[in-house]
């Protein structure tokens, strides 16, 4: 067999597994892919095209443009007060995936126990994985808002844990978290020993409160690694551009891998988050408030239609049980999409608990959203009748 074991085990993306299904039907509209469906903005843009008839075609730093981690370092002082070093705490990536499989293969040795909340990112257990980990479920459920708690936190624990794994705001539940509630997380964490992978890619998509990072809470700035990006809040998820900070001998780790991987991050990307991260704090807002419009659409209208809800504090999805339903969430998405030409993904993509939801993004036009509101309304009746 020429494919290793464990790469053949793994399972194939849920969400692009489905998706391919919708690849070439008409009028379908789509709720699930989870990208912006906003442009780039202009200004964001032109630097980059300004940057290549400058001439900025060659590699840069393994490490990134200090320009632009210094640009980070600033960011990140100015929004949360937190002080990282431009040249050895910061790496810049391809995406903030590349940043997480970096942050793994750096930290575990053979066999040491990452733990995952669920529902979760498809990502992340298969990374961990191929970091030579081994993923520990930690199932959260929506009476409690898909949250952590500390007592969960407690309970997942087990010989041999090297890493909690948090995302918040969470995809696909959009659940966040308080500053008191991290804090309760943290002291679970500094009782445990444990290393927080933090992933806060929507952190600019907070909606109800102010996003706290996990590395700002007392005596945790060395014990996470802190991901994040530029692909949510800004709409630039082609550009494959995120960045890690933490602990000087973590990200040392990082880079090594990183530069041996890919060397660097494309310069004109980097030349990019350069302009959005120091100028694009207004297209941010704008985009968010129009985030939460449609939030607050799509949530009320499901619960109208009997698809209970809990409301996201973040990101950009909505995580509706199908409970009532009596049919697997994969068995709802391929009939909505064949009835109805609606098309979500499945709950059973972000966890093994998870079969009797679906998640739905809502970064979609708002016509789009009423128009699928609209299809599935008319599905739900003629199932019931």
């Amino acid at each position: 067999m020429y494919v290793s074991k464990l790469v053949n085990d793994l399972p194939s993306s849920g969400i692009r597994a489905f998706f391919d299904l919708v690849m070439g039907m008409k009028d379908v509209v789509s709720l699930g892919v989870g990208e912006p469906d906003f442009v780039t903005p202009w200004h964001i843009r032109e630097k980059a095209i300004y940057s290549l008839e400058q001439g900025y075609t060659s590699y840069t730093s393994n490490k990134g443009m200090p320009e632009l981690r210094k640009d980070i370092c600033a960011f990140l002082k100015g929004r949360y007060g937190l002080d990282y070093h431009w040249d050895s705490e910061i790496l810049i990536t391809v995406g903030g995936s590349e940043a997480l499989d970096l942050a793994c293969r750096a930290i575990l040795e053979p066999g040491e126990k990452v733990i995952i909340h669920e529902p979760c990112f498809v990502a992340y257990a298969p990374l961990v994985k191929l970091a030579g980990g081994e993923p520990v479920p930690l199932i959260t459920t929506a009476k409690e808002g898909f949250k952590v708690t500390p007592e969960k936190l407690e309970k997942a624990w087990q010989k041999g844990t090297k890493a909690f794994l948090i995302n918040y705001p969470c995809n696909p539940t959009g659940t966040s978290y308080t500053r008191k509630e991290l804090t309760a997380l943290a002291k679970v964490a500094q009782k445990r020993d444990l290393l927080v992978l933090s992933d806060e890619i929507y952190d600019e998509l907070t909606y109800d409160f102010d996003h706290t990072p996990f590395a700002s809470l007392p005596g945790m700035r060395d014990r996470v690694i802190y991901l994040n990006g530029f692909s949510k809040a800004y709409a630039m998820t082609g550009w494959r551009l995120g960045w890690a900070a933490g602990n000087e001998k973590i990200l040392a780790a990082m880079t090594k891998i990183h530069q041996y991987q890919v060397m660097c991050a494309s310069i004109t990307s980097q030349m990019a988050g350069r302009e959005a991260i120091t100028r694009g704090r207004p297209d941010v807002l704008a985009m968010k408030k129009e985030y939460n419009r449609r939030r607050n659409f799509i949530v009320a209208s499901l619960n109208e239609l009997g698809l209970e809800c809990h409301m996201p504090q973040g990101a950009f999805y909505a995580f509706p049980s199908i409970k009532g339903l009596n049919m697997s969430s994969i068995d709802f998405a391929r009939d909505l999409l064949e009835k109805q030409k609606v098309a979500l993904v499945p709950g059973g993509a972000f966890g093994s608990q998870c079969s009797d939801h679906v998640r739905i993004s809502y970064a979609s036009s708002y016509d789009n959203l009423r128009e699928a509101v609209n299809r599935i309304g008319q599905y739900l009746k003629a199932r019931n009748g």
